[in-house]
């Protein structure tokens, strides 16, 4: 049997957007790649630990199974200032699934990466509590409530490192694989179909709250934070890609599918899995030319 091509695996931050990540990594495996390593940010940071530990199987099929009323359920609502969900419940469902387990322990090299908001610096997870890490990452600004670990203040991290390429472990050999996804945006808030489909969850109201505002008035302190938002991971991203060029870059066209499409899990993820498995096509045609 020939030597199965070894990959460092990049996934990108997105929010549901990073179900796309889960379709992307079985056409991966399909084609005969063997992922040795995994870093991931925010949403890339879940699947990725998760795939890690082994149990993505199980939980792909919990994912593929939310509705809006499921994923209403696993909305923890808190009366703070800062956050709309406290994000306890989210993690707690996934314990049920995939016990927690210490980073260092796991069978797959895997990091997740945060940013420190005092500092204003990213924050990489190598050892300690898998899903202490993973909820870390996934702390969207003004969506779930940041995290203290270790005297600092921990949220997404997306906003210092939404593409972490300088931070997977690498083997000899091995090809650097990234996962991206096309639209920066917070929200899509532009797509009718979107926004129909947003209309009943938690982040739907969330998302429906901030048009509201930003309605009312289109320069006001939560347009010019999302946008600032927006453009820095952009630009971060594009940094990334520039200083460590992966050698098979995947950027998901989501089409119409936003941020908070957390009920189009099983959609999100096929679109994932076409479009690995179309690159890959092309990459092997190539070589056999």
């Amino acid at each position: 049997m020939p030597q199965r091509k070894k990959v460092a695996l990049v996934l990108a931050s997105g929010g549901a957007k990073g179900f796309a990540h889960i379709g992307a990594i079985e056409a991966l495996e399909e084609a005969g790649y063997e992922i040795t390593s995994v870093a991931g940010t925010s949403m890339g940071a879940l699947i990725g630990g998760i795939y890690a530990s082994g149990g993505l199987g199980s939980v792909k099929e919990w994912m593929f199974s939310l509705t809006r009323g499921k994923v209403f359920d696993l909305a923890d609502f808190t009366l703070s200032p800062h956050a709309l969900l406290n994000g306890n419940r989210l993690m707690d469902a996934l314990k049920d699934m995939v016990p927690d387990c210490r980073i260092e322990n796991l069978p797959i090299p895997y990091c997740a990466v945060a940013t420190n908001l005092k500092e204003g610096c990213e924050v990489v997870f190598r050892n300690g509590s898998l899903y202490d890490a993973i909820r870390a990452s996934i702390s969207i600004p003004m969506l779930f409530r940041p995290v203290e670990h270790d005297g600092m203040l921990l949220i997404d991290g997306g906003i210092t490192n939404g593409l972490p390429l300088d931070c997977v472990a690498r083997t000899e050999g091995d090809m650097l694989v990234a996962v991206n996804l096309e639209d920066y945006e917070w929200e899509d808030n532009d797509n009718a179909a979107a926004a129909s489909r947003h209309k009943g969850s938690p982040f739907g109201y969330l998302s429906r709250k901030l048009q509201a505002g930003l309605n009312a008035l289109s320069n006001n302190y939560i347009s010019l934070t999302y946008d600032t938002i927006s453009i820095l991971m952009k630009r971060n991203t594009e940094m990334a890609l520039r200083l460590t060029p992966p050698d098979i870059y995947l950027n998901v066209a989501l089409g119409e599918y936003g941020s908070y499409d957390y009920d189009e899990a099983e959609a999100i993820a096929k679109l994932g899995h076409s479009q690995m498995q179309k690159l890959l096509s092309g990459i092997n045609n190539n070589q056999l030319l």
